[in-house]
């Protein structure tokens, strides 16, 4: 019998990202997807570089917070040396903001969701339309925070949204913004998904597939 890739899923930071309720229906849907999930509800466990190693992909629900040195390190060593990196919305692309290695490895910071709450598209890209997380999937629209992120050009982006431009606003033109992407950092992929405010975002089937995809591409299975 094949053995079940491990994920091991940390929650916790910033509670208006409902952390242990959105572990609570992602691990499922994890599970489903032939992963064997262990989860975490402290930063201690990035410590522990051996026992990251031990899995697949770390799958991070973590907004905002502060990180230890020892435990940044313990992370940044076990994603470069092939532990994938996984996540969705603040959990991963606004989580410890003043640890600037964090966001160096993950390529992209949260900046602002102008507007609040609003409808957008969700935009597949041409990478994107050829790559296994986002094969098959088409543009779909979500009311959620759409994320205005600064990425780097290493950013494999598969997915971007547009952002428009209203009266009041002070930048002067739209915004294509990226949504989901990868990124491979040593040995370790990464895989960042913006869409995930709210736990309704999260049993989207569009939303939750591309999650899931993304976490088992960062596992390489």
């Amino acid at each position: 019998m094949t053995e079940k890739p491990k994920a091991l899923l940390v929650y916790g930071g910033w509670e208006g990202h409902s952390p242990r309720e959105s572990a609570d229906i992602m691990v499922p849907a994890l599970e489903e997807a032939g992963f064997d999930v262990t989860t975490e509800q402290s930063l201690e466990a990035y410590a522990d570089t051996d026992y990251l190693q031990q899995h697949a992909v770390i799958v991070q629900n973590w907004t905002m917070g502060e990180i230890l040195p020892d435990e940044l390190r313990g992370l940044i060593t076990a994603v470069r040396s092939g532990v994938g990196l996984a996540g969705w919305h603040g959990g991963i692309v606004d989580s410890f903001r003043m640890a600037t290695d964090y966001v160096h490895m993950i390529g992209g910071a949260f900046a602002a969701h102008p507007h609040d709450l609003v409808d957008y598209t969700v935009r597949v890209s041409a990478a994107g339309s050829a790559h296994p997380i986002m094969e098959g999937i088409e543009d779909f629209d979500v009311h959620s925070e759409q994320y205005w992120v600064l990425t780097d050009p290493l950013c494999q982006v598969l997915a971007t949204t547009e952002i428009p431009v209203r009266e009041g606003d002070p930048w002067e033109a739209s915004v294509e913004a990226p949504v989901v992407w990868t990124r491979q950092w040593g040995k370790g992929r990464i895989f960042v998904n913006t869409v995930g405010h709210t736990l309704g975002d999260l049993v989207l089937p569009q939303v939750q597939e591309v999650i899931v995809r993304g976490v088992r591409w960062a596992a390489r299975t």
